[in-house]
């Protein structure tokens, strides 16, 4: 009777730990770093207290439920990691090329203490900004737009003009390629992950500035196209090289929300969007769904229910319905409830669960990515209440991808004594 009672027991307790997981959803915060956005809150700051903030920020996300972070560690073709490709980020030691002092390998020490709480470490790298402000930003000897200044072009307006790679030059297209294999080889990541800067967005009356690379590149080809197939290009051959090393990585891109308007595609959304990515950013997300080359899309939502030129709603519908299999992860701006002068959607307590609840209610839709990491301090409307308490109650897994081999045991390359001069 005893035993038939403690097997009863046991079976009662896999059920009632069953139920407690909820369905398999990605829940993650993009940690920016560029500008010391998020973390760290400024440059040159002690490695110690580096490291305090960077565990703050985990158990913070950890408590909200989330089960993922996607790290900024190549905002400006710089590294938060020793690399032999480009110098040390400004923004963790307050100057370009320079060490963290006393050493440590900051990706290293991020991944392992994310995967200590059962998430999931995606690095973000933007692949085409190499320096943020050319008049005050600091630039190592090392930098590429030094040693390669063939690669690179200044486009911007006079108080903000970056300089870029010119997506045009193979070269530079395989150098960043080259980065990515790199980072994939030695560290253990869960997911290698590009936002939406792949042709900047346009300046007014400003021309970006790749004419002599087109001249020199572009065949036959109308500019436009040329421009995309450039792009396509990039994101295949990044594709295949993390495939080559660690085919279990996932591959993710955060593009700007509307892909084109209907007005000019009848494929397009019902939006009246200024921008889109397949006619301004060069991005046809789209193609690289369908090709397989991306495994999940973060579509950048960023605007609110009902909002009049790109319904939040309009949005997370036509984005269901152009996945092509693979994952689609909306990402939410929860900064703008954190605006001084936001407007009254964003001051709305119910405006984040009803997100939530559309997000999971319509087919094809697999979780929520939030912008930015630094949103969530002091609980804006309530809502880290409101995902403690109700919508994350329940821990979950991250979605498998089907379509991935299952992942094998690698010996990852730790740079530490023997680290790259740069």
């Amino acid at each position: 009777m005893r035993l038939f009672l403690s097997t009863v027991s046991c079976i009662i307790l896999m059920f009632t730990a069953k139920s407690q997981v909820a369905k398999p959803e990605f829940r993650a915060a993009w940690v920016a770093t560029v500008e010391n956005i998020d973390w760290p809150s400024k440059r040159g700051m002690p490695v110690a207290y580096q490291k305090l903030e960077f565990l703050s920020l985990l158990d913070m996300h950890s408590k909200n439920g989330l089960n993922a972070v996607i790290v900024q560690i190549r905002p400006v073709a710089d590294a938060f990691y020793p690399s032999i490709y480009e110098p040390w980020s400004e923004y963790l030691t307050g100057k370009q090329g320079q060490a963290p002092n006393p050493f440590y390998d900051p990706l290293q020490f991020m991944i392992e203490e994310t995967h200590k709480r059962g998430m999931e470490f995606h690095a973000w790298l933007n692949p085409y900004r190499a320096v943020f402000n050319v008049f005050r930003s600091s630039v190592s000897p090392t930098h590429p737009s030094i040693t390669h200044k063939e690669w690179f072009v200044n486009y911007g307006d006079a108080g903000g003009t970056k300089k870029y790679f010119d997506p045009g030059n193979p070269e530079a297209r395989a150098f960043v390629t080259n980065v990515v294999r790199d980072i994939v080889t030695r560290y253990d990541l869960d997911g290698i992950h590009l936002d939406d800067y792949f042709y900047p967005y346009p300046v007014a009356g400003k021309a970006f500035p790749d004419g002599p690379s087109f001249r020199r590149f572009g065949g036959a080809m109308e500019k436009d196209e040329w421009r995309r197939s450039n792009v396509d290009s990039a994101i295949e051959n990044i594709s295949r090289a993390i495939r080559e090393v660690k085919p279990w990585i996932k591959f993710g891109v955060s593009p700007f929300g509307v892909w084109r308007n209907y007005s000019d595609d009848p494929e397009g959304s019902k939006t009246r969007a200024g921008v889109t990515n397949y006619d301004d950013l060069y991005a046809d997300i789209l193609l690289w769904l369908e090709k397989g080359w991306i495994d999940y899309v973060a579509p950048q939502l960023y605007w609110e229910i009902g909002h009049k030129l790109a319904d939040y709603t309009t949005l997370i519908d036509w984005w269901s319905k152009h996945t092509y299999g693979k994952h689609c992860y909306i990402g939410i701006a929860l900064y703008r409830a954190t605006e001084p002068n936001r407007p009254a959607a964003w001051r709305d307590k119910t405006m984040l669960g009803r997100m939530i609840d559309l997000s999971r209610n319509t087919p094809n839709l697999d979780g929520q990515i939030y912008f930015s990491s630094k949103s969530f301090i002091n609980n804006p409307n309530g809502w880290c209440d409101t995902l403690q308490q109700n919508y994350y109650k329940q821990p979950a897994f991250t979605p498998p991808m089907s379509w991935l081999p299952a992942k094998t045991k690698t010996k990852e390359t730790v740079v530490g004594a023997g680290r790259p001069s740069k």
